[in-house]
């Protein structure tokens, strides 16, 4: 019998806060990584499902063992139905290591950890691209098949691949991530293929349907400026909430890549790095301290707790972004 959804103990609790502000049209956000993937589930918490759009960066996907994997879709949708890792993040809660082990064993690649059950999604998603349906198709079928009510859209149908300048040449993003351990010294950035890639089917409706669109606290360099490149405009009001907290990433190289490049990591950093798009910017209580040099950007300004360590903690800054957005 297969598992329903509402019965899955891993699955987090449904908690819903609903802004008492203002009532919201249809919420866009972009995402990538574990930290998008968590505000991205909690603004599903406090929306309804037909008002949020949750628009995932594509350019770390890759092809590993003849599989086609989306590293960001696969953590974004993972953590929508309750299915992620906890402790990580990111992979499938519960998992069994036997394929990789024996790969292993057999010498093969095995330094990107792929568990039994994520393995089964990147062999039914590679099986089907074969078949000529697009990913945009497959994500929404996965979606479905995983009880995800809310619309998760690759950032494109089309391939772009981040790659990585570094001291050590340039490198794909999964192979200087995991591969390499982040060890090598970064220089900039290029994503291949991007210059005629369209948006997915769905991404411009969503945009232009939206009363607001939340730039997640992702990587800006790696997660998100793929995305903005594909959709290339917004023209409605863009809050960010800043992935960098008193100079440091809770997760990921996003404070690493800004150090190497030159400029100081910080949320002053990240505001800037948005500016050209920025209505508003969401900060830290760490960093309330520099808030009046973002605000000297002509950027509007909410200093929250934007730690999201507890599953009640990510509908808590939900609702605070919410609330923001609404006021702004």
């Amino acid at each position: 019998m297969a598992t329903k959804f509402s019965d899955n103990p891993n699955r987090p609790p449904s908690i819903v806060h609903r802004p008492s502000s203002t009532v919201h049209r249809h919420i866009v956000a972009l995402a990538g990584g574990v930290g998008g993937a968590k505000l991205a589930h909690g603004l599903a918490q406090v929306l309804p499902p037909e008002d949020l759009t949750v628009i995932v960066n594509t350019g770390d996907d890759f092809e590993h063992l003849g599989l086609y994997i989306c590293p960001d879709l696969d953590t974004v949708c993972y953590t929508l139905a309750g299915l992620a890792n906890p402790e990580t993040g990111w992979g499938r809660v519960d998992e069994t290591w036997n394929a990789i082990a024996n790969i292993e064993k057999l010498g093969g690649p095995a330094w990107f950890r792929l568990g039994d059950q994520d393995l089964a999604t990147h062999l039914e998603r590679t099986r089907r691209l074969k078949e000529g349906q697009t990913l945009s198709q497959i994500t929404s079928d996965f979606c479905k098949a995983w009880g995800i009510s809310q619309k998760v859209l690759p950032m494109s149908d089309s391939p772009v691949r981040t790659m990585v300048d570094s001291d050590e040449g340039v490198l794909a993003f999964r192979e200087y991530f995991v591969h390499r351990r982040r060890e090598p010294r970064v220089k900039g950035f290029r994503f291949d293929g991007v210059e005629v890639a369209g948006p997915a089917p769905g991404v411009r409706e969503a945009l232009e349907s939206a009363e607001a669109v939340v730039i997640c606290p992702s990587n800006p360099w790696v997660s998100i400026d793929p995305i903005l490149k594909v959709i290339k405009t917004i023209d409605k009001p863009v809050v960010a909430v800043s992935p960098i907290i008193g100079g440091k990433t809770v997760k990921g190289p996003a404070a690493k890549m800004y150090a190497e490049l030159g400029i100081e990591p910080s949320a002053l950093a990240v505001a800037r790095h948005y500016r050209t798009i920025l209505t508003a910017f969401v900060l830290d209580n760490a960093d309330a301290a520099i808030e009046s040099e973002i605000k000297k950007l002509n950027i509007k300004t909410l200093v929250a707790d934007t730690l999201m360590n507890e599953v009640q903690n990510r509908a808590r800054l939900a609702n605070e972004v919410l609330r923001f957005i609404g006021s702004s």
